[in-house]
């Protein structure tokens, strides 16, 4: 891509590699009578889709040398088979998110759900995105969609979000999941910062036949606050408050409970065949994206 932006979420020179880069699932989420979700792979039971670029590893039977000898490079055809791969966006628009170092926590969560719908648009998925702001209300949807065309649909709808009220993680993908269909990996970006049991959440979603990728986004304030003296806590939620005598005394608990709710995340989310990963507001995103998820094997 060039010229003017598309997007405010992400420059121009990450949306280009991002569409050479390809989700990994932690399992192989294929249709049986089928065969592989959506890939340079023909035969019968497939229809023709979408291009992508060639990446190394591809199965060159599948670079269409027609357009190769016009253009001097190589492009994959991608095929859609009966099962797509659903790709399921849940992004945490609840108060809390709308503080942070550098960027809102709301803002890297946007950048994060707007970078993993561009891996799957590109590479012919199904995507669909939620933005959940407020208890009580349905979470705002973008229905699936397919292909690059949707690209530009999908980049406004999370330029657009903003920050709402009290809504805990686990009602707002519990409402999510009413109108959810088809199977795939549903990418959940949010502080996790919640007085419900997330136990049940990661459940949920694999009985939904979804991956759950868990990203839990903080801002440094809340990765290692620097407290002293007498203050006043208020919670941007529901505006329950907290008089706090000798803050200092309490970041040894604080660190503690907020290790503890990290390592209780990344266990629920493996034992339902999924990831988890925290990260912080002012890590650089393309180190996270092309250096972190890919480390993990989150993208490939």
């Amino acid at each position: 891509m060039s010229g003017s932006s598309l997007t405010t979420l992400l420059p121009n020179d990450v949306l280009g590699r991002l569409e050479r880069v390809r989700l990994q699932p932690v399992r192989r989420l294929t249709n049986p009578s089928r065969g592989e979700h959506l890939a340079g792979k023909g035969g019968s039971s497939t229809e023709f889709a979408d291009y992508r670029d060639y990446a190394p590893g591809d199965d060159v039977r599948f670079v269409d040398w027609n357009i190769f000898s016009r253009l001097n490079k190589p492009y994959m055809k991608l095929y859609r088979h009966e099962e797509e791969l659903h790709v399921c966006l849940i992004v945490d628009a609840s108060a809390s998110m709308k503080y942070g170092t550098g960027e809102t926590k709301l803002m890297r969560a946007s950048r994060i759900a707007a970078a993993f719908g561009i891996c799957a648009l590109t590479s012919v998925e199904k995507v669909s995105a939620h933005v959940c702001h407020a208890a009580g209300t349905e979470p705002v949807r973008m229905p699936p969609s397919t292909g690059r065309k949707s690209l530009p649909r999908l980049l406004k709808f999370l330029e657009t979000v903003q920050p709402g009220g009290d809504y805990p993680i686990e009602s707002a993908v519990a409402d999510v999941l009413k109108r959810h269909r088809g199977r795939g990996i549903a990418v959940i970006a949010s502080d996790f910062l919640t007085f419900g049991d997330v136990s049940g959440l990661f459940g949920r979603l694999q009985a939904a036949g979804l991956e759950p990728w868990a990203v839990q986004v903080l801002s440094p304030e809340e990765i290692d606050p620097d407290l002293s003296g007498d203050l006043r806590l208020v919670d941007c939620e529901n505006g329950a408050g907290l008089d706090v005598t000798r803050a200092g005394d309490l970041l040894g608990f604080y660190h503690d409970h907020r290790l503890a709710l990290e390592d209780e995340l990344a266990v629920q989310c493996r034992q339902r065949g999924g990831r988890f990963l925290p990260v912080s507001t002012t890590e650089p995103l393309k180190d996270l994206l092309f250096g972190t998820l890919r480390r993990r094997g989150w993208l490939r």
